[in-house]
């Protein structure tokens, strides 16, 4: 691991409770969801991650606790390394404070998190649809939401899509 990522996993743990992962020099942070907007003011602030690179949704239907992950992904230009951060969200209400007010441009990619899982950011500017149409009902990426056309059939699934395919009668 980076040494300046061992510094800021250090420093944030001795002050928030988090988990920290590595994979493959990629360090992730597991952070509480009331504690993402003083651990993303400190990154930003302390630390000098100051872009927001990437934040988008994970959906682990049909579990329900967590059933979402949100994930953000942060760089320091000035340090020239990455940092992830994951936060577990219920499913039953997934509302999660908005980071805008830290990055201001979440604002687009909490819009577009509300648009397709239909995860609520608090405190957002501007909550509403990005990518379907403004009368649209439902979030299409969530894993339960109804798809609405007919299975592909591949050599793998062949059969089980061929005893359930509607036929004509003769």
């Amino acid at each position: 691991m980076n040494e300046h990522l061992q510094f800021v996993a250090a420093s944030l743990a001795g002050r928030f409770e988090i988990q920290l992962s590595e994979f493959r020099d990629q360090v992730s942070l597991l952070v509480q969801a009331q504690q993402i907007l003083p651990i993303c003011q400190a990154l930003r602030d302390e630390f000098e991650f100051n872009m927001l690179s990437a934040q988008t949704a994970v959906d682990y239907w049909p579990q329900e606790q967590p059933r979402f992950h949100i994930l953000y992904q942060l760089y320091s230009l000035a340090k020239n390394v990455r940092i992830g951060l994951r936060v577990p969200l219920d499913g039953n209400i997934p509302t999660l404070p908005s980071i805008e007010g830290i990055y201001p441009n979440a604002n687009w990619h909490e819009r577009e998190i509300w648009d397709m899982f239909g995860v609520r950011f608090e405190g957002h500017s501007d909550l509403r649809r990005i990518l379907m149409p403004y009368d649209w009902e439902g979030h299409p990426l969530r894993k339960d939401y109804p798809l609405g056309y007919e299975e592909v059939q591949f050599s793998f699934n062949y059969d089980e899509i061929d005893r359930r395919k509607p036929y004509m009668k003769e």
